[in-house]
């Protein structure tokens, strides 16, 4: 098969295309061939040595990516849920190690979903971290509610995007930030509010929020906490830049918190059924080859992509 390894920690040069035998499954494992894989920042963050490095590095070759869709090509002895012929889509194995930048992957059943049949391989794969992130985050850990007030920072952005939408699924009145040219895009998610970050501080434009998700970390979480009511909740997902998000609450009367989503074919299959009813859309930014997976990081890594970027072998 073929599989990019990350020969080293740091720029896109060191992400190479080589042949590899196929991976090994386990009783309980199946063996996808992959149609198409998602990246997401945290790729980018173990590229450069942060992230998941350290269980890249115990785990060789190093091959980075946990989203993928395709189809199974076989099955372990103990795996009841799945057949070969089958199309699924998840997120393997996070935050161990996914190993799906590879045209085959081996993954637990347990993290994985049918995929819906009007679904796309590349719409499939881009609806597994960066969804699975906003449904867990929103659902389990903030515990959403209808009329709830909700800010969504970031609100175009690959978690973001789809956290606009489940916000709305779970009933709460949804405010979404992003730059200005992406107004109509957010709004059209289904937000009820559109706020252009670059308008100033962002106390001057909304109040009075119940919930903030942030997807950005660092001076974004002080202005969160500005517009938040009186023992209001903020979620932080950006590692590294989300250190001190729980004091800043706290000296506020806030509440604050780190995320970290988690494989779960069970989600997954919540995923699925939006994605099957139409009321969870992916929108893809771009879709580049393997060969390609450098300017697939570079795209990413200029922060400004709409939606998800995919990667098809």
């Amino acid at each position: 098969m073929q599989a990019i390894i990350l020969k080293g920690f740091g720029d896109v040069s060191n992400l190479h295309l080589e042949e590899l035998p196929l991976p090994l499954i386990g009783d309980q494992d199946v063996l996808i061939e992959v149609k198409a894989i998602s990246i997401n920042p945290v790729d980018v963050k173990t590229r450069k040595g942060k992230g998941a490095a350290e269980v890249l590095k115990k785990d060789p070759p190093m091959i980075l990516g946990w989203d993928v869709s395709g189809e199974i090509v076989q099955v372990g002895s103990l795996v009841g849920t799945f057949k070969s012929g089958d199309e699924v889509f998840g997120m393997v194995n996070f935050p161990g190690a996914g190993k799906t930048y590879a045209t085959y992957v081996a993954a637990p059943e347990a993290h994985l979903a049918l995929k819906p049949v009007a679904t796309s391989h590349e719409e499939a794969a881009g609806a597994s971290l960066a969804a699975l992130t906003a449904y867990q985050a929103l659902a389990f850990k903030a515990g959403v509610h209808p009329g709830q007030r909700v800010l969504i920072q970031a609100a175009s952005g690959g978690v973001g995007h789809f956290a606009v939408q489940i916000a709305k699924l779970l009933g709460a009145y949804v405010i979404g930030t992003a730059s200005e040219a992406n107004r109509d895009f957010v709004l059209g998610l289904g937000a009820d509010e559109f706020v252009d970050y670059r308008l100033g501080q962002l106390k001057d434009h909304i109040q009075d929020v119940e919930l903030v998700l942030d997807m950005i970390g660092g001076d974004t979480i002080d202005q969160s906490l500005e517009v938040m009511r009186p023992g209001g909740k903020i979620i932080s997902i950006p590692s590294g830049a989300n250190t001190h998000v729980v004091e800043k609450a706290q000296a506020k009367g806030m509440i604050g918190q780190t995320f970290m989503v988690a494989s779960n074919g069970r989600d997954m299959q919540q995923i699925a059924k939006w994605l099957e009813t139409g009321q969870l859309r992916t929108h893809i930014a771009g879709v580049f080859p393997f060969y390609q997976m450098d300017m697939a990081h570079e795209s990413l890594e200029t922060g400004r992509t709409r939606g998800k970027i995919i990667v098809t072998p």
